[in-house]
């Protein structure tokens, strides 16, 4: 009976010793696991915190990128309707990352000497062929980056109310430009007050004149003027932007020159630049923003034929 007693106490004691160990080896491996798991946890959340941190970084960048630090884009240009133009592109050439500053001039000369020696970084004020021709007589290597207007040159009446009624010896204002000049003389010539040479064409001048039958006397002015002096002359022709500028309307003008004419598919205003820039990021955003249909339907309800898109 001790026997039997002893042997049974033993291995209870055995039996509990292996329940003991085995018990401790399952709570070891949990505990393990536990641990291993609150690691990989900590460490995905520091890896999504930096990968927040690195996101919250970009859209700070791409923030101020899209809020902050325009690049200046200084363009000449007359009063109107090239800066009023101008303006209603600005939105579009912020869109493109662009802060358009407008300098506005008052004459065909010192627009073009700016943009030569660097002050601006385009101009829109003049035609082709006015361009040619600065280039020629100042030895500067400006170049048209695109066509965006054409505006009708018109005759206005001063003193004389009519062509019909235009005197003997009328005086006639002209733009004392070699260009604009002849546009005024080809005007003149279409509507029967004088006859030109016939290889005269875009750079005719009053010494080109072959018939003159009302004896027509010629006051050459800086274009910006012309305008001013219409009182005191019979008739002016006036570039159609000093015409706007003046609160002259083309529905006033005795005579326009006609859509097909040779100084409409010639006269286009272009933007100009330095030959180095023609195709640079700056040249190509300014022209996308004055070709952009937000531009084109400002200038058709704003000048009503005065001002024609070329796009």
């Amino acid at each position: 009976m001790k026997k039997s007693g002893l042997t049974l106490a033993l291995a209870v004691s055995a039996a509990a010793a292996l329940t003991a160990c085995s018990g401790g080896s399952t709570e070891t491996t949990a505990a393990q696991t536990t641990a291993a798991a609150a690691d990989t946890t900590a460490a995905a959340d520091a890896d999504s915190a930096a990968e927040a941190s690195d996101a919250g970084e970009e859209a700070a960048e791409d923030t101020a990128a899209a809020s902050g630090e325009l690049e200046k884009l200084v363009v000449g240009a007359s009063p109107a309707p090239h800066a009023e133009i101008l303006e209603a592109a600005r939105e579009v050439l912020a869109s493109k990352g662009y802060d358009l500053e407008i300098v506005e001039y008052t004459d065909y000369v010192i627009p073009n000497n700016a943009l030569d020696s660097g002050d601006l970084a385009a101009n829109y004020f003049q035609h082709k062929p006015y361009l040619d021709s600065f280039n020629e007589q100042n030895g500067t290597d400006l170049v048209s980056a695109g066509a965006i207007h054409y505006e009708p040159f018109g005759i206005y009446a001063g003193k004389t109310a009519s062509l019909d009624a235009l005197p003997d010896g009328a005086t006639v204002l002209v733009p004392n430009d070699i260009t604009n000049e002849a546009r005024a003389l080809l005007l003149l010539e279409a509507q029967g007050l004088l006859t030109l040479k016939e290889d005269a064409g875009l750079e005719a001048t009053p010494t080109d004149i072959v018939d003159n039958p009302k004896n027509l006397e010629f006051v050459e002015l800086e274009a910006a003027l012309l305008p001013r002096s219409l009182p005191d002359e019979d008739i002016a022709v006036i570039n159609g932007n000093y015409a706007i500028e003046a609160g002259l309307k083309m529905s006033d003008a005795l005579a326009v020159e006609d859509s097909d004419s040779l100084a409409a598919t010639t006269y286009g205003n272009v933007v100009a630049v330095r030959a180095e820039d023609a195709e640079s990021d700056k040249t190509k955003a300014l022209i996308e923003a004055l070709t952009s249909p937000e531009v084109k339907e400002f200038i058709e309800t704003t000048y009503e034929g005065a001002v024609v898109p070329l796009f």
